[in-house]
């Protein structure tokens, strides 16, 4: 079948070119189409709890975690050539398209008791610029006289201040937020020139957006890099332009299906599906150089080019096919998950890597046959000594060596099994920089003068129409349960609108600070008209005090809105902490009056990660049971079966023992593939040493050996770059792939011609 497929493609070759060539065109044009996409709770399935209270936060309060904070440390805040600059600082940052508002201490507000008009009347305390010191020293009085902003805007033990930057959720969640932070940053910059001194700068939609360019950025270089080294490599061993343009060619149009296939689904790039491009040169490569060694091999034995290119296909068609097709189902099968995510990576990662074949199989062939003949300095690398030495001692060992060879494998995997019960599954929102990143430290920073900067969102339903108002009991309990949160070591005090209570009661009391508390039955009797203020016409009106309890009340005074800044402790002690709060928020309400519910974009971003480890866990095991029963379809043997999964197994338990999951899940395509090559050349070259297993096994190490170092070595080419990335996460893609492919490389080419001639000696 496959030698007349051969020859089918050979006789309509213009055809099919000028297809694959018209379908690339189309699918660049869509691809040109492609969009990136900046959700990032889309890792949650729509009927996962958390999500469901997320949306329900965001329908009822609006968006969160929608703040870039800026901070100073000094000890001449004060001075008043230093605080206009800071005035003038927060102006500058108010005129970037996409900032809504700025929260500084320049534009603090006191309260002041009207009491001809019963209204509490906003008053700015700070009056820039200022060219008296006594009175800004008099200004800064008022100020540090109001516990409301205190663990807001600065920490006086410290000499810590912060500036809260808002910005608008759709510039953050579109293509223009790195525009916008970099308007920020540049006026920041601007500052600490003029002023000598240093901004600290974080927040979850500045983390994002630096994280999420410097990772497109270096991606873009290192794919590119990764390429060329590939390239070089590949001309190394082949010794041919045409051989290594090729296969870029193939790889290249691989991706260009890859993006179109996102566009014409309706999907974006996410942070999964950025990786199919990746895998695409995994898969794509060896596609190549399998295709080029039996095509150089046929030709050496037949010194005819039509006949090579058809034994090239009919021995080759059937072994790249199956291989694609084990590494498409290893991908495919995130698709049944039910994170979108994970889907989209599936179903286009899948779909493109099955393509990739046909693309290899349509256009290596005809490519080759307008190509001149190889000649004999192209194929050297056929005859390369010590490859063959190796390979020499690769049979010694198979064959003389056999325990020695299992004993060294089962102490290795039970050294790696060992390492595995080691490994911890948790995620930070920043534990993929380096510790001395600036990113890194300005966010220790904010956790350690003000607690933190990741947000978190409690909502308290009392389950009834003005049940926050009716009675003190509701405001009781939030202030306790905000200052159990405040003196926990992870969190931030909370801000709620019973803190704005507690302002407006300090200002009924003209200002006495000792009064900043929660007001008492008496109290709301005096203090509710202040509370409802009316303009001349006697409508009523917003005001700053009225507008900041409104973002922290519903509509109908039932549900009530806790705003808490965390540290980044992780995705491992967020459960801890959410317990925590928990149980002591079940001592406080009355879980019959009112419903307590935990939210949050880090808590939505850290669930969404421990979702798709999970998603990722469960992918892996139904990858590898469908590419069993695929194996199994293929040799139809049990104990070809067995020889199979053992050498993907043992790379995958040791690349988990030495690094974690991620090696798995990355590299269970590239295994497989190896063996699948090693073992379908074994079957072929069976028949004609007429069933003999030792002097088919010799055939087969000699010959696919070369090409399965010659494809690990390209492979490790293109990968190692990777290991000088920056990011944990792009790091380990290099070196344990590169990793994964040295041990494959050892397990296929050692470990399976021993189980060989253990299980198959008839």
């Amino acid at each position: 079948m496959w030698y007349k497929a051969g020859r089918v493609i050979l006789q309509y070759r213009v055809i099919l070119l000028v297809i694959l060539t018209l379908a690339t065109g189309f699918m660049g044009w869509e691809a040109s189409k492609v969009q990136l996409s900046y959700d990032f709770t889309r890792a949650l399935p729509t009927d996962n709890p958390k999500y469901i209270a997320y949306q329900d936060f965001l329908k009822q309060f609006g968006s969160d975690g929608n703040t870039v904070v800026i901070g100073i440390e000094t000890n001449q805040f004060f001075d008043t050539g230093f605080f206009n600059s800071v005035a003038v600082l927060q102006q500058e940052l108010k005129e970037v398209p996409g900032v809504t508002d700025v929260l500084s201490v320049p534009e603090t507000m006191n309260l002041v008791n009207d009491t001809l008009n019963q209204q509490l009347v906003t008053k700015r305390i700070f009056n820039y610029p200022y060219q008296s010191q006594t009175l800004l020293d008099s200004d800064k009085a008022v100020f540090q006289n109001l516990p409301f902003y205190q663990s807001l805007l600065y920490n006086p033990t410290t000499n810590a201040y912060v500036m809260g930057v808002s910005v608008d959720k759709d510039t953050i969640n579109s293509k223009y937020r790195s525009i916008m932070i970099d308007q920020i940053l540049a006026i920041t910059k601007k500052f600490e020139v003029n002023k000598k001194t240093t901004l600290h700068m974080s927040g979850l939609p500045f983390i994002r957006t630096v994280i999420g360019d410097r990772i497109k950025k270096e991606m873009n270089w290192f794919l590119i890099g990764s390429l060329l080294l590939s390239a070089i490599t590949l001309f190394i061993f082949f010794r041919s332009f045409s051989a290594m343009l090729m296969s870029l060619v193939v790889v290249g149009m691989g991706v260009i299906f890859c993006l179109g296939t996102l566009v014409l689904l309706g999907y974006k790039i996410t942070l999964l599906t950025a990786l199919i491009p990746p895998l695409v040169v995994v898969i794509g490569i060896p596609n190549c150089i399998y295709f080029l060694n039996k095509y150089h091999t046929s030709y050496r034995e037949s010194g005819n080019k039509s006949e090579a290119l058809v034994t090239m296909v009919g021995r080759m068609g059937i072994v790249t096919l199956f291989c694609n097709i084990a590494a498409a189902i290893g991908f495919a099968v995130f698709a049944l998950t039910k994170s979108d995510l994970l889907k989209e990576f599936g179903m286009v990662a899948g779909i493109n890597i099955l393509l990739l074949f046909f693309i290899s199989l349509i256009f290596i062939p005809p490519v080759l046959s307008y190509l001149p003949a190889p000649k004999p300095n192209q194929m050297h690398y056929l005859d390369n000594e010590f490859l063959a030495k190796v390979l020499v001692k690769v049979e010694h060992w198979a064959f003389n060596h056999t325990r020695l060879v299992y004993g060294v494998t089962i102490v290795i995997t039970a050294v790696a099994v060992m390492g595995i019960f080691r490994i911890k599954s948790e995620g930070f929102i920043v534990d993929d920089l380096p510790k001395g990143d600036q990113i890194y430290t300005d966010l220790k920073w904010f956790e350690s003068n003000f607690g933190g900067v990741m947000p978190l969102e409690i909502v308290i339903d009392t389950k009834k129409k003005n049940g926050l108002l009716r009675s003190t009991k509701p405001i009781a309990n939030i202030d306790e349960f905000s200052a159990f949160i405040a003196a926990d070591s992870s969190t931030a005090r909370p801000l709620s609108f019973v803190e704005g209570l507690k302002f407006a009661k300090q200002a009924f009391y003209d200002g006495d600070s000792l009064s900043y508390a929660i007001p008492y039955e008496s109290d709301l009797a005096f203090i509710g008209p202040y509370l409802k203020p009316k303009n001349s016409q006697g409508q009523k009106q917003q005001t700053p005090l009225t507008k900041l309890l409104n973002n922290f009340i519903d509509s109908n005074k039932q549900k009530a809105r806790i705003s808490v800044n965390m540290k980044d402790i992780g995705s491992a002690k967020l459960p801890l902490l959410l317990e925590k709060f928990e149980k002591k928020s079940a001592e406080i309400f009355d879980t019959a009056n009112y419903k307590i519910s935990f939210t949050g974009s880090s808590v939505s971003f850290l669930e969404g990660s421990n979702f798709i480890i999970k998603g990722l866990k469960e992918s892996i095991f139904w990858a590898f049971l469908l590419i069993t029963l695929c194996m199994f379809y293929l040799f139809r043997s049990v104990r070809i079966l067995i020889c199979s999964l053992i050498p993907n197994l043992v790379p995958l338990i040791i690349t988990a023992g030495v690094m974690g999951w991620v090696g798995i899940a990355l590299n269970l395509g590239i295994v497989i593939d190896v063996t699948i090559r090693f073992l379908i050349n074994y079957k072929q070259e069976l028949p004609m040493h007429n069933g003999a297993v030792s002097p088919t096994l010799v055939q087969t190490i000699r010959h696919t050996g070369i090409s399965i170092i010659y494809t690990s070595l390209v492979l490790i080419a293109g990968f190692i770059i990777f290991c000088f990335s920056e990011f944990g996460g792009t790091n380990a893609l290099g070196w344990l792939t590169s990793l994964t492919l040295v041990i494959g490389t050892i397990t296929n080419l050692v470990l399976l011609p021993v189980l060989i001639i253990s299980f198959l000696r008839k």
